[in-house]
């Protein structure tokens, strides 16, 4: 087993020309071009290369040193067994064949902009530490607001100055719903007389069985009790979006045990089948118990720039957050996560932490927000300047053009399946995720109708010419199939569907 040496040479600054220099200027043009080429031939040859990759665990510390170098190498050698090694063990999220889950969507503006970020790499954790990337985010936050046509009460500038309310990037959904749920509990807490923590036990959270686990898992990490958290059922008669009248039912029947309704999470585009929770009619409900309301937008709330689309978030206005991710489907690379709230003061007023090192007069001033004070961490990076690239570089009308390629192509396969006896669509198709499954016909049950689902996908994937995921839906296996990788065209979608009919019918013959 290696070990530090205890006792190194003496270290000596020398004039030799030698002494290490990371960010030698002959070196970062270097290396950095030499990322480009890498990054400029993957895009070009990803579409050739199998979607999931054939490794098995613990495969790369068997190709690479299973200990760090003690010596340099050239950065050749780097690059050479990142090739070599690290690629062939990638599943290919952009891969125009990948359809397995919501696409992670990039484009050059956005990786130019994120290089850029690294290169500055500052650390935005109050105003005056980092006064542009500040303000970046503000002004790109404020530009995407508007783009959703979101309230201005959302919005850290308006045309009258400073508002109450405002936004902050975070890195998922999963950080937007932890600080937002602490908010409320702080909030619940307050409200209901708490002496500290002791009330904890009696609030209660919401949202329906169809919302993203992270919810429950935030849930817990804020210390709401799991007897506390309700999983509201769906049904197909409301395509699996929830129920504002059972809502009402559950949050009344704990009101009357004394308990405190304190947090509802409303989704836009469930992850499972693309639900849509009713936004306005929930948050009706939830303001009779002054619940705070979420919706959680974080795929679909990028259709929304879109008119067409933008109905999905009526009610938005009476709602105290949101939050969607341009990583997503708005072109703009992980991870960046839009948290709006409609008051910044009851989220800062749970998360802010002021320490001596970090005072300052524009922090004192109140005329700033230090971004610090809106999320769990401290540090932060320059997260804002990628998005603003991408909204900058492209505008509204090419980001819409976007979205509407994809459902088009969304739209395309579902007239596909429909047009083949063998397969059935689960649920309507709203934005661009088309749930399908073979169809239980003539002597096949719904539990062989499963695996002969589960053995497709298997087939499918096996091919390394398209990935496609499964969820369960009413209790049935189902397919999912997302388009909206960034480098998907029409003619990807359709070799997909021929490939899907092709190991059907090798199934079932």
């Amino acid at each position: 087993m290696g070990s530090l040496d205890t006792n190194p040479t003496a270290f000596s600054f020398g004039d030799d020309g030698d002494t290490f220099q990371p960010l030698n200027a002959d070196d970062v043009r270097s290396y950095l071009h030499k990322a480009v080429d890498f990054i400029s031939d993957y895009y070009k040859s990803v579409e050739s290369m199998p979607v999931l990759p054939n490794v098995k665990p613990g495969y790369l510390q068997d190709e690479l040193r299973a200990s760090p170098p003690t010596y340099s190498a050239p950065f050749d050698v780097t690059m050479k067994e990142l090739r070599a090694s690290v690629v062939p063990g990638m599943t290919h999220w952009a891969s125009p064949n990948f359809f397995a889950f919501f696409p992670s969507t990039n484009s050059a503006a956005a990786i130019a902009g994120d290089l850029i970020a690294s290169a500055m790499n500052t650390v935005g954790f109050t105003w005056q530490a980092a006064p542009a990337a500040t303000e970046m985010e503000v002004l790109a936050l404020d530009w995407l607001a508007q783009m959703l046509n979101l309230p201005t009460s959302f919005m850290n500038r308006t045309g009258e100055g400073r508002g109450t309310g405002g936004g902050v990037i975070l890195g998922t959904t999963s950080e937007a719903m932890l600080v937002t749920l602490v908010a409320a509990r702080d909030a619940a807490l307050r409200r209901s007389g708490s002496n500290g923590v002791s009330g904890l036990p009696r609030l209660v959270v919401y949202a329906a069985d169809q919302t993203h686990s992270t919810f429950f898992k935030a849930c817990r990490l804020a210390g709401f009790d799991p007897a506390n958290i309700r999983s509201i059922p769906t049904g197909a008669e409301t395509y699996y979006g929830l129920d504002p009248a059972r809502l009402l039912e559950a949050m009344q029947a704990d009101a009357d045990a004394g308990l405190v309704p304190t947090y509802v999470c409303a989704t836009v585009g469930t992850t499972s089948s693309n639900a849509v929770d009713p936004v306005g009619a929930v948050a009706d409900v939830a303001a009779r118990f002054n619940a705070w309301v979420h919706v959680d937008a974080a795929y679909a709330g990028s259709a929304c720039i879109c008119p067409e689309f933008r109905h999905h978030l009526d009610g938005v206005e009476r709602v105290d957050s949101i939050s969607m991710s341009p990583h997503k489907w708005l072109m703009t690379c992980l991870d960046c996560t839009c948290l709006y709230v409609r008051d910044t003061h009851r989220l800062t007023g749970s998360l802010e932490t002021n320490p001596e090192y970090l005072k300052n007069h524009a922090s004192d001033s109140g005329e700033v927000t230090d971004l610090k004070d809106m999320q769990v961490g401290v540090g932060r990076r320059f997260r804002g300047l990628k998005l603003w690239m991408v909204m900058r570089t492209y505008g509204t009308a090419k980001l819409q053009e976007h979205i509407r390629s994809d459902v088009a192509m969304a739209k395309m396969f579902e007239d596909f399946v429909r047009g083949d006896d063998r397969f059935e669509v689960v649920v309507p198709r709203n934005f661009a995720l088309v749930c399908f499954r073979i169809k239980a016909t003539g002597a096949m049950t719904e539990e062989e109708a499963d695996e002969a689902n589960r053995e497709l996908m298997e087939r499918l994937n096996k091919t390394g010419k398209a990935y496609l995921a499964h969820t369960v839906v009413g209790d049935r296996f189902v397919l999912r199939f997302a388009v909206g990788s960034s480098l998907q065209e029409e003619r990807h979608v359709r070799s997909a569907w021929e490939l899907i009919k092709k190991k059907t019918t090798e199934m079932m013959s």
